[in-house]
């Protein structure tokens, strides 16, 4: 899956753009990010801070990865 895989999925699973930001510029309030900085990172924004950040080395498990977190949401 890629970036733009995951936006359809999103899209089709009916998930608000208002909780997530993909390749996010600057920092969000309270979302759940995927971003690709050195590598792929998944991570909760919220006040300027980054919790709960995870490491991916492809896009791929990234997006996998990103794409089960929504779905817990």
């Amino acid at each position: 899956m890629n970036i733009n895989e995951l936006y359809n999925e999103l899209e089709r699973l009916g998930i608000s753009h208002d909780i997530y930001s993909i390749m996010p510029i600057g920092m969000p309030n309270e979302k759940l990010c995927l971003a690709c900085e050195d590598e792929w990172k998944i991570y909760y924004s919220e006040r300027g801070s980054k919790t709960g950040e995870k490491s991916y080395s492809t896009e791929e498990e990234a997006c996998e990865a990103f794409l089960e977190k929504m779905k817990r949401f």
